[in-house]
């Protein structure tokens, strides 16, 4: 099942939104600053490649505020603890399965989510396309 964390003050988290919409894609939405779960952090930090780096916005004020106590060598349960405390950390949207991550909207990337068969029938028709031009 797709997770799709999100704020509805962010308008890529909308546009993740319409976009798993229009493909009729089941999803589960949490709002982050309502809904976040210790669980839901570490499932999201098992799913990184470069732990913390690649979840927190670093432009956030959550971030410009906390910035001295991440720099510090922190455990992982304290980070966990941090991010579900302070949930503005976190970059916007974040759309995750139990295998795959995006962070943040981007119409190429997202794309994963799509099923292969939708995928592929998408290919072909922007091939056939391609080929009356």
């Amino acid at each position: 099942m797709i997770t799709l964390y999100m704020s509805t003050s962010s308008a890529s988290s909308r546009k993740a939104r319409a976009w798993l919409n229009k493909y009729h894609l089941s999803f589960k939405e949490k709002n982050v600053f309502k809904e976040l779960s210790k669980e839901d952090v570490l499932h999201l930090l098992s799913l990184t490649e470069n732990g913390t780096e690649d979840i927190l916005s670093t432009r956030s004020q959550s971030f410009k505020q906390l910035k001295n106590k991440l720099n510090e060598d922190l455990s992982l349960s304290k980070i966990v603890d941090l991010i579900t405390q302070n949930p503005g950390l976190l970059k916007r949207p974040i759309i995750a399965d139990d295998h795959r991550m995006q962070v943040g909207y981007n119409e190429e990337d997202i794309r994963q989510f799509l099923p292969r068969d939708i995928r592929r029938a998408e290919l072909i028709e922007a091939q056939r396309i391609a080929d009356a031009a």
